[in-house]
């Protein structure tokens, strides 16, 4: 952290008491990385998605801010708990439009981050069931394809949000990736 660049997860503590001004400060250190997240997540969208990285980060920090509940540890910390927030507003987003469109789930497509093959175009409600099959079996694989794929966040990122080595992080990679594209081609 640089002498300019203000204490997030101080911030994120005095956000989590209701210290007056503090939420507003929160946001103007974290604006940034957040957008970049909605971003990444949203690259994986088709085409034609509804949700703006604008509204995806201004939905994802109301639900953080209000975790009152979570004793913050650090900036990886709060950006772990953001990949996860961001995947759970793309979820019920990808839900609500499916009930509205009964198309079986809106589509996002998966580059080379999911698969080295490309795997085309994937249903991201069946991406989510798969992911939370995972998370069941093997939680901290579940966790760095949510960072890797929500978050776009690459292998060192990954390592230290998970506090954890980069081989570790390319290991369960590896198995989670292996594991979704054997479970999505059964839900097919």
């Amino acid at each position: 952290m640089s002498p300019a660049e203000p204490d997030v997860t101080l911030l994120l503590e005095e956000a989590r008491l209701g210290a007056a001004g503090a939420a507003d400060q929160l946001a103007r250190a974290v604006y940034d990385t957040m957008h970049r997240i909605a971003v990444s997540a949203l690259r994986q969208e088709r085409d034609g998605h509804t949700l703006q990285p604008t509204e995806l980060v201004d939905e994802a920090f109301v639900r953080l801010v209000n975790h009152r509940d979570t004793s913050w540890e650090s900036r990886s910390h709060f950006y772990g708990v953001a990949a996860n927030v961001t995947r759970r507003i793309l979820v019920d987003h990808a839900r609500r439009r499916a009930r509205v469109k009964r198309d079986h789930g809106i589509q996002v497509t998966l580059d080379n981050a999911l698969s080295d093959e490309g795997a085309g175009s994937l249903d991201l409600i069946a991406l989510d069931q798969a992911l939370m099959e995972l998370e069941t079996l093997a939680p901290r694989q579940g966790r760095v394809v949510e960072l890797r794929f929500f978050a776009g966040l690459d292998i060192d990122a990954t390592a230290e949000v998970l506090g954890t080595s980069r081989a570790t992080v390319k290991r369960d990679w590896a198995f989670a990736r292996a594991f979704l594209l054997q479970a999505l081609s059964s839900i097919h």
